[in-house]
Order: C-alpha cells, then sequence, then structure tokens
C-alpha cells in the first residue's frame, strides 16, 4: 500500500457531509478531483492467518474493526459471503460521546467503526482479518486513512473473545515477520470490544450514495479489489443495515 496525501482534511470531509447528509443532492465529481488529490488506496495479496477460529456451533459471531472512515469498511464487508450484517458505528469511548460531531474532533478516544455479524461456518474470523488488512484499509497508517487524519481513524481491532485476541495477535506477528506490507503494522488491539452504533444516515453509505465523490475516489476501489482478490467470497448484492433492521 502507498502513502498518498490530499488537501481534502477531515473538517472539510464533515462539512461535505454535514451539508448533504439526507440530500438528493450530488456534488460534481470534477469540483471533488479540484479539491482532492487521487486517494483510493492500493490493496495487497496477503497470506491468510496461519492461526484461526474454528466454528464451534455458536452460532451468529461479532467482530469490530476500525480501519478509518467507516463508509468503506462498511461497503467492503457488506459484500462477504458469510457476513449477515454489518453496522457502523463507534469504538473505544464512552456512551454519551458516542455521536459523529463528538468523534470527529478526535477527543473522544472513539474510532470510526464497524460491527460485523457473520456465520463461521461460512466465513472464519480468519478470513474477516485477510480481507481487514488486504483491501478493507492500510494497516500501516498510524492516526490516519487518506484523506481522513486523527485517532478517530486509526487503525484498530477490538477483540470480543480472548481467542479472538490471539489470532489478531498472530496475524499481526506473521504479517510483520513476512514483510507483507514493506511497513510495520500500526495497528492497535484493544481489549475492550466497544461499540455503539452511528447515526441512521451513515448506514449502508456506500450503497446509497455511490456517486458521492468521497465514495467514488476512496471506497468503490476498496470492493472492486475484494471482488479481484477474494472472488470466492464476494457476493455481488450486499447485506444491508436497513433491510435487516
Amino acid at each position: 500500500m502507498s502513502t498518498r496525501t490530499t488537501t481534502l482534511s477531515a473538517a472539510r470531509r464533515r462539512s461535505i457531509l454535514q451539508l448533504f447528509a439526507g440530500s438528493s443532492l450530488v456534488l460534481g465529481a470534477g469540483f471533488f478531483w479540484q479539491n482532492s488529490a487521487r486517494s483510493a488506496e492500493d490493496a495487497v495479496q496477503i497470506a491468510p492467518p496461519a492461526q484461526d477460529l474454528t466454528a464451534d456451533g455458536q452460532g451468529v459471531q461479532k467482530a469490530i474493526f476500525a480501519g478509518g472512515c467507516f463508509w468503506g469498511v462498511q461497503g467492503v464487508f457488506q459484500h462477504v459471503k458469510g457476513v449477515q450484517r454489518v453496522v457502523s458505528g463507534y469504538s473505544g469511548g464512552t456512551a454519551p460521546t458516542a455521536t459523529y460531531p463528538a468523534v470527529s474532533g478526535g477527543r473522544t478516544a472513539h474510532a470510526e467503526s464497524v460491527e460485523i455479524a457473520y456465520d463461521p461456518t461460512q466465513v472464519s474470523y480468519g478470513a474477516l482479518l485477510q480481507i481487514f488488512f488486504s483491501v478493507a484499509h492500510d494497516p500501516t497508517q498510524l492516526n490516519r486513512q487518506v484523506p481522513d487524519t486523527g485517532t478517530q481513524y486509526r487503525s484498530a481491532i477490538f477483540a470480543t473473545s480472548p481467542a479472538q485476541l490471539k489470532v489478531a495477535q498472530a496475524y499481526v506477528a506473521q504479517l510483520d515477520a513476512a514483510k507483507s506490507f514493506g511497513k510495520p503494522i500500526v495497528t492497535r488491539l484493544e481489549a475492550t470490544a466497544s461499540f455503539f452504533p452511528a447515526e441512521a444516515y451513515h448506514q449502508d453509505f456506500m450503497t446509497e450514495n455511490p456517486r458521492h465523490p468521497y465514495i467514488v475516489i476512496n471506497d468503490l476501489p476498496k470492493v472492486a479489489h475484494l471482488k479481484r482478490l477474494f472472488p470466492d467470497r464476494y457476493r455481488a448484492d450486499p447485506v444491508l443495515v436497513k433491510r435487516t433492521s
């Protein structure tokens, strides 16, 4: 994955969202291209984890990942077979500060995150981790994902069990030892698996706003990478929050 620079700040992204949230108006791509360098991340083909969790008959499991703006991370995992639901939200802070205006300020301890409900008989936790590191975000960027900066955009895994934590730790060590990214992984393994759903207008944002310039430049390429690198795990029709609520 390569590091890219852009003139689009997190504050500008927030102002764009606040201006167009709830509106059918779509910004012209020309405007956005004049105000931002191309920032879609490259995908990296990586080995699957040597350690993984086995399906234990306990039914649907949950995983919580943070990898920059939750629009794209949610959009990627909504296209993964075996995933039953993906909710955008906030992890790492407290309930009173789990709102977009507060989290965007970067002082709440929250990260934009997604909670993934998945069937372990169809897709394992390790497979989700492989997709997370390979196509969903760049795990070598500290407290940022181009074009967004701040601890609220950090790369993090919020393990929901000691077994998940063990697998995640082993996989990070495996990828670093193999120098899979050319730079050290900075993903934080956070012990508290807190999760608070984000506001309704953030849910299914990629599907509902496919022509939004932020989505076109930063997020739709991630879904294309998923389809190319993980064809057996790709599903064409995303599983949407507003269809399963």
